[in-house]
């Protein structure tokens, strides 16, 4: 595998010389791992500015309300995602459980009181705490949006969900039972039941386009599910849990109908004409990571054959779309978007896009680590022939063979060099919009997007071996 050359003139301050490591540390490593170092702080900061009521850039917003980006016209991003909020505070409460950052208990419990304020609002989508959980989007003032929209959008109430559920954890096993019990769980609980009543229900995906089914909304609500059965054996709530697991066991079914093994991936969305090829399905394999589940192709783990063969297919299909991507050889890492046929703002990569796939990599060698080995099927040699070319279907033990280094040395590089591309493409001030110009490299769309900042993070995180949770995902079986 080529690299593309090394990191240079990111224009952010403090980059570190060379003289400042170890001779062995490979100069592009020492460029991306000081660009990360500081590009976190930036992140960290931007994402908090954009929650309210005291960012610097969520004026007039609600507490714990999360604002999608500050930008007002082209594009109008000043409203509260339902689906952005769940993914920023999930990332916050991951970082709070873990003991990174105690400050955040306050930040994380406006958060809850604003979310269960908006359970309560009706709206275009429907009445409150029941089919207006599915609504999309609200004004910064919790107030709905009034406007037509793509709706309903089904993701937003499983993440929530899912966000919830693991601070609901950290709180019962802390002696606050009677809190999770009396004030969280009948917030978590309206969601799960949305999740549980609709999930066979048609959405608009996470792109707001497409209204049919969505495999990454099938994804985290099959998550949810789990999780929250989990929850309600915890507390007791037995008749909950097994509704849940019934239901989280239909969903599991129907997932298996996106994967295509014919072409080798996963058909994103059911409806619109397009190629399926989508991030969506990488931003699914992320977003549903299990450790204790090792490769698992029935739930499409990063590692799983599946995810690898999808990920390789969503990959390639950017390599002639994009003017920046034309110097890049076969199999180099590139800029990549949402989907290969995205006109939005003239279909440009985006920085969560991008980002996405370092994760599923950085998620993947973890993983890896863990069993002690890789293992290439039929379904996945094409994604590690990039990196071995005479590579056969078996298994790889890191005790006994060298194939196991020589891969997953080359999927680390491989992984870093999709963070380079993000590395390249970030300002001066480390600001990160929503795109970046398919030519120009520059920013485009709505800048200080609070999404790109939390898969900044998230991917930094992986890459560093953190947060590798369980939700429940180990041996379950599709049994349809």
């Amino acid at each position: 595998m080529r690299l593309l050359p090394l990191l240079t003139g990111f224009g952010l301050t403090g980059l570190v010389h060379d003289s400042d490591h170890p001779s062995s540390l490979p100069n592009s490593v020492v460029k991306l791992d000081a660009y990360i170092a500081e590009e976190t702080h930036t992140a960290k900061s931007c994402l908090l500015a954009n929650i309210g009521p005291d960012g610097a850039k969520s004026h007039g917003a609600l507490a714990g309300l999360v604002i999608a980006s500050p930008s007002t016209q082209n594009p109008d991003y000043l409203f509260s995602w339902t689906r952005d909020s769940a993914l920023v505070f999930k990332l916050l409460i991951e970082d709070f459980v873990a003991g990174d950052d105690l400050f955040l208990r306050g930040l994380i419990d406006a958060y809850i009181t604003v979310e269960s304020l908006l359970q309560q609002t009706s709206n275009p989508s429907g009445a409150a705490g029941k089919d207006g959980l599915g609504e999309p989007k609200f004004n910064v003032d919790g107030s709905p949006f009034l406007r037509p929209w793509g709706r309903p959008q089904r993701d937003g109430p499983a993440l929530r969900a899912t966000a919830l559920i693991q601070y609901a954890g950290w709180l019962w096993k802390n002696g606050n039972s009677t809190y999770v019990e009396k004030s969280l769980w009948p917030i978590i609980r309206l969601d799960l039941d949305y999740v549980a009543a609709n999930w066979r229900e048609p959405t608009f995906d996470l792109w707001e386009e497409i209204n049919s089914t969505s495999f990454f909304t099938a994804a985290v609500q099959h998550r949810s599910l789990r999780e929250g059965s989990a929850l309600a054996s915890t507390l007791e709530r037995h008749a909950e849990s097994h509704t849940y697991d019934t239901q989280a066991d239909s969903v599991l079914c129907f997932m298996q109908s996106f994967w295509n093994p014919r072409d080798t991936h996963i058909i994103a969305n059911t409806g619109g004409g397009r190629s399926g090829l989508d991030s969506n399905t990488v931003l699914a394999s992320i977003h549903t990571f299990d450790l204790a589940a090792g490769c698992d192709p029935i739930t499409f783990q990063p590692c799983s054959d599946r995810a690898l063969a999808n990920l390789m297919k969503y990959v390639d299909s950017f390599r002639a779309i994009y003017p920046i991507n034309k110097l890049a050889h076969k199999s180099d890492p590139i800029a990549t978007g949402r989907y290969p046929e995205d006109v939005y703002f003239g279909g440009n990569p985006w920085y969560i896009a991008t980002l996405a796939v370092a994760e599923q990599l950085y998620d993947a060698l973890l993983t890896w680590d863990a069993l002690g080995a890789i293992t290439v099927t039929p379904t996945s040699k094409a994604f590690f022939e990039q990196f071995s070319p005479d590579i056969a279907p078996g298994t790889y033990r890191s005790d006994s063979s060298s194939t196991y280094s020589q891969l997953s040395d080359a999927i680390r590089a491989h992984a870093d060099g999709f963070v380079e591309i993000v590395a390249r493409h970030t300002p001066p001030d480390g600001r990160l919009a929503e795109q970046f110009d398919k030519t120009s490299g520059k920013p485009a769309s709505a800048a200080d997007l609070t999404w790109s900042y939390a898969a900044a993070l998230t991917a930094f995180r992986s890459r560093k071996g953190g947060f590798g949770g369980s939700w429940g995902a180990k041996g379950l079986e599709a049994v349809c």
